[in-house]
């Protein structure tokens, strides 16, 4: 997760795509990480005895205060990924490749035929493109398989007794005492990203109190369950009030279907593709204001809905390297051993660490940078 525009609005899967590896949009801490675990720590103890009285004027009752902080403490590592964020950015090309990789289609068609009677009772409730909302799904939380381990009390007060954003955090975890007290979770379910993103598609603590919806009526809005029909249904109803229009597509590929709509030319990328995107596209981005999101969610909705790639390249990238000449050199790294990870065309730090060890063995500079000496070695 990442603190930007998007962590403040809603929530965001645990590591932005552009501080990702290969092989995932993102991965969440366990809590068998013993970073992940709370201490003790005596400025945590005052500083949530405060919080207790501030939140108990705000209406949050005792006996709900006493349950969420029973088994919740200060947790280092929290603090650590705060204050580790990546500034390094992604080219739209390595978004795509990682929003739209062969792995995020297949399971998200999958998906979206497991799901389909619930998939089409929301878009008929909503109005939004079912399609969209499992692309959603997909790119916050790899459609439910990375949902966040983290005690969400534990890892909100750390944030707010860092301070960096602490008023901030302090609203969220108020707004987490309340979802406990409506009884929605308990305090051991209530888990998510290190920054206190829940559940499939990765809503906040307000964002789910003012947009969650009980879609199956069991009484309760459960986003953490493994059933994502509440979340699914929780994310259309946020699209459709930030102002998403039925039957309209969000854009697309200047020249694809989805680009015949009045909309704005945009190239976000030089030398890349060119899009059309519409209304729809900009309510996208009210769910994450990224420009890179959006095109990422709506492309990798196209593709589960039967679409084919784009059909636009890009340029060569700063080591001279074309889509498919990154592939080759990933495949033929773990090809001779050494593995790269997820064959997306992408240098991310596994393919970066594999090429560093390929240079260590082989006696060579060690620099984990690729290079076409290095791929033509590797031929």
């Amino acid at each position: 997760m990442y603190l930007t525009r998007r962590a403040f609005s809603l929530g965001a899967i645990a590591a932005a795509l552009s501080a990702c590896t290969n092989s995932s949009v993102g991965s969440f801490s366990s809590v068998a990480d013993p970073a992940m675990r709370p201490v003790a720590n005596p400025e945590w103890n005052a500083w949530v005895a405060g919080f207790k009285s501030r939140a108990a004027a705000r209406g949050i009752s005792n006996d709900t205060l006493t349950a969420a902080f029973a088994n919740a403490g200060y947790t280092p590592g929290v603090i650590e990924q705060d204050r580790n964020q990546t500034e390094f950015k992604r080219t739209l090309e390595d978004y795509l490749a990682i929003a739209g990789s062969d792995e995020r289609i297949a399971k998200g068609r999958a998906n979206y035929v497991r799901y389909r009677d619930v998939l089409e009772r929301i878009e008929a409730t909503y109005g939004v493109d079912a399609n969209v909302i499992v692309a959603i799904w997909g790119l916050e939380s790899m459609y439910g398989e990375r949902r966040g381990s983290i005690p969400v009390v534990s890892s909100l007060s750390t944030l707010a007794v860092e301070g960096r954003r602490g008023a901030f955090f302090e609203s969220q975890l108020v707004g987490a005492m309340r979802i406990l007290q409506n009884g929605d979770i308990t305090p051991e379910r209530m888990t998510g990203s290190w920054a206190g993103a829940m559940g499939h598609t990765q809503f906040i603590p307000t964002s789910y109190l003012g947009y969650a919806v009980d879609f199956n009526g069991d009484g309760r809005r459960d986003i953490w369950d493994a059933d994502p029909t509440d979340a699914l249904a929780s994310t259309a109803n946020y699209l459709a009030r930030s102002g998403w229009r039925k039957g309209q597509p969000w854009g697309g590929e200047e020249g694809s279907p989805g680009a015949a709509i009045d909309g704005t030319r945009i190239q976000p990328q030089a030398g890349g593709p060119v899009f059309v995107v519409g209304h729809n596209f900009n309510v996208i981005k009210r769910y994450n204001n990224s420009t890179n999101y959006a095109l990422g969610v709506g492309y990798l909705a196209d593709r589960i809905a039967g679409a084919g790639p784009l059909r636009g390249s890009f340029p060569d990238d700063n080591y001279g390297f074309s889509a498919d000449q990154r592939k080759e050199l990933q495949s033929r790294l773990s090809a001779a051993g050494y593995d790269a990870g997820t064959i997306d065309g992408v240098f991310g730090d596994q393919t970066r660490a594999a090429i560093a060890a390929y240079q260590r063995q082989n006696g060579l500079n060690v620099t984990g940078e690729p290079s076409m000496a290095l791929l033509q070695r590797l031929r």
